[in-house]
């Protein structure tokens, strides 16, 4: 497996653990960590035996965002001519958009796993995931209006999905900073548990059960997702037609409908 610096990746069973791994710095997130967040979302996809990715942070935080350093880097690169200037930086926006696209557009569901600090960049990253679960203590807050600066790397058009326009508006507008229990309310996690401990619990938990099933049908599930939420109803229906024209045809189905007929569970292949 691939050596990582910002990150540490294990697979348990059927799931892979993504942890952000800077923890003194509070997971911020360095120029490693957008280059192997991609890097280990191609292992993800391309390695059959895993069917769910679980993404945490370690230590007392999930992530406090870019690093800012990393911004004070870049600027340091300017010249004098704004035009060049400007085709730079936009090369590095849609270099950094490419690390959460790439967890959009994953394969298999990803699940958040958030306590402590979920700030600026990391509301960018939880946005690209399929659900989201937290602590009571989780802290998040789209803070780039405090940067002076709009966020670039999937918020803005993320997350009205998620919370709604208005909500999505005022968070974006504001910066301000709310807890885990607001989150739940508004509709930005799914649950809020205790603590870390019982978060992850909950999480892997949720995490096998998703493995347990047909990783076609998933598969298939989060596609048709993904695409409803960029077209109309009617290409919506249209798609799932095609795709499923040659999926329910796989040995998936019979191996679930005689499981249901034996009242037993299901084994599906890789």
């Amino acid at each position: 497996m691939t050596e990582y610096t910002s990150l540490r990746v294990t697979q348990q069973d059927r799931i892979a653990h993504i942890q952000i791994n800077r923890p003194a710095k509070f997971n911020a997130m360095d120029s490693a960590f957008w280059t192997e967040m991609i890097t280990a979302f191609e292992w993800v996809d391309v390695t059959e035996s895993i069917r769910v990715v679980v993404i945490s942070g370690a230590g007392d935080h999930f992530s406090a965002g870019i690093d800012l350093a990393l911004l004070a880097q870049a600027s340091s690169r300017m010249g004098k001519d704004i035009g060049r200037n400007a085709e730079v930086i936009r090369g590095n926006i849609l270099r950094l958009q490419e690390a959460f696209n790439a967890v959009d557009r994953c394969r298999k569901p990803v699940i958040a796993a958030i306590h402590g600090y979920c700030l600026g960049g990391a509301i960018d990253l939880i946005s690209a995931c399929d659900m989201r679960y937290c602590t009571p203590d989780a802290r998040f807050g789209i803070k780039e209006i405090d940067m002076g600066m709009a966020a670039d790397v999937g918020t803005l058009q993320r997350l009205p999905h998620l919370i709604g326009d208005g909500m999505m508006r005022e968070l974006a507008y504001t910066g301000r900073v709310f807890d885990g229990h607001e989150a739940a309310r508004i509709g930005l996690v799914n649950c809020v548990h205790d603590d870390v401990q019982a978060l992850m619990q909950e999480v892997m938990s949720l995490a096998g059960q998703i493995a347990s099933k047909s990783p076609l049908a998933i598969r298939g599930t989060k596609e048709m997702i993904r695409y409803a939420r960029d077209h109309s109803v009617e290409d919506g229906l249209n798609y799932i037609a095609s795709w499923n024209a040659a999926m329910l045809q796989s040995e998936d189905l019979k191996v679930a409908m005689a499981a249901h007929m034996a009242k037993k569970p299901a084994e599906f292949a890789d």
